[in-house]
């Protein structure tokens, strides 16, 4: 079976374990939740390094169950911590290659040059002191190291936690090439909504050490009985494509099913496809096609469902198309002054969208 399978239980002083979830064998699966609710600690039970009660499958073949544990060394996986960890005696090169070396000839399925090519190393391959290179530098030689063991599954355990913003954002569209190059699952881990919307295609969603939703990354963000949709900054995720250039005002067109969206320049060729984010605090309503608007981008929708925020905010969840979502968080007032119900039609009016990759 392809797919990714995994339950534990286990007892840490005062914290308890009790965790199951399948996910894809393809693209990034996220483990997301506030610190202390077990991400962490779930992916030491992949991996091996904490011997917890459970079972794991991982694309059919038996990592462990009531008869079975494969040690961490006979675990077909690669991992990357917070922290870069790599071997100060030893140059770039020798870095990655000390990953290519735990390797049988045989078994290597991804070579060292397409490594450098995904990752951007080619300027520091021949470095001699890892030290020197700056936080995402490493972290990237980290990532690269991993891959060169042509792992069956990529555990990520926040790896931008421990950069600066500048290092995040330099290391960001490497992680998104990787999404869309690799072909080995990987299991991503994060308290940082913006990274899982950026990156992700599932979400594990875990809370207090067990699993409260796992499903796909756009269903599960706009999931209205979830903690997510009712962050600061929760919203949704579009997968759309680049369909127009409007040379003259330097905006690009994308086009998804059920809608299109007006943003700032994108230098991709037609048909490139994108991320796009829209918070719900971006996103207005109007009961009729509002006429004058400085806004640019209204969509047709339906108010899928309306759920209370405290005592002044509602928020809603709208079905725009047959396959998209978008929230919605506007005040009571506003919903009773419109007389706004489940079922309604209504036009979503998008104030900001944020290129996410």
């Amino acid at each position: 079976m392809s797919e990714i399978s995994a339950q534990f239980q286990m007892q840490l002083d005062t914290f308890a374990l009790d965790a199951s979830f399948t996910a894809p064998s393809v693209g990034v699966t996220a483990l997301f939740g506030p610190s202390g609710s077990g991400k962490t600690t779930l992916l030491r039970c992949i991996a091996g390094l904490e011997k917890a009660r459970g079972t794991l499958q991982v694309n059919g073949a038996t990592w462990q169950d009531e008869k079975t544990f494969l040690p961490v060394h006979q675990r077909p996986l690669g991992y990357v911590f917070q922290e870069a960890s790599l071997f100060p005696h030893l140059s770039v090169r020798a870095n990655l290659e000390y990953g290519l070396k735990r390797t049988p000839p045989a078994e290597r399925k991804v070579p060292l040059e397409q490594v450098v090519e995904w990752l951007g190393l080619g300027r520091l391959i021949e470095r001699g002191d890892p030290a020197k290179l700056s936080g995402g530098e490493r972290q990237r030689v980290a990532i690269g190291r991993a891959l060169l063991t042509s792992p069956r599954i990529l555990l990520m355990d926040e790896p931008l936690s421990a950069l600066d913003s500048t290092s995040k954002q330099e290391i960001l569209p490497y992680l998104e090439r990787l999404h869309r190059e690799l072909n080995i699952p990987v299991l991503y881990v994060s308290h940082a909504l913006d990274e899982v919307a950026r990156l992700a295609d599932h979400l594990v969603l875990l809370e207090k050490g067990r699993v409260i939703a796992s499903g796909a990354l756009h269903e599960t963000l706009a999931r209205l009985d979830l903690p997510l949709a009712h962050f600061d900054d929760a919203g949704a995720v579009l997968e759309a494509s680049v369909a127009q250039q409007d040379e003259t005002y330097h905006l690009t067109r994308l086009d998804f099913p059920g809608g299109q969206l007006w943003v700032g320049k994108v230098e991709q060729p037609f048909g490139t496809r994108v991320r796009a984010r829209v918070l719900a605090r971006d996103v207005s309503i109007a009961t009729q096609p509002p006429q004058g608007s400085s806004i640019n981008n209204i969509l047709n929708a339906r108010i899928a469902e309306i759920r209370d925020e405290g005592p002044h905010k509602v928020m809603l969840r709208l079905q725009v198309g047959d396959a998209h979502t978008l929230l919605s968080r506007i005040t009571r007032r506003s919903r009773d002054q419109l007389g706004l119900t489940e079922g309604m039609f209504v036009c979503a009016q998008v104030k900001s969208v944020a290129l996410m990759a």
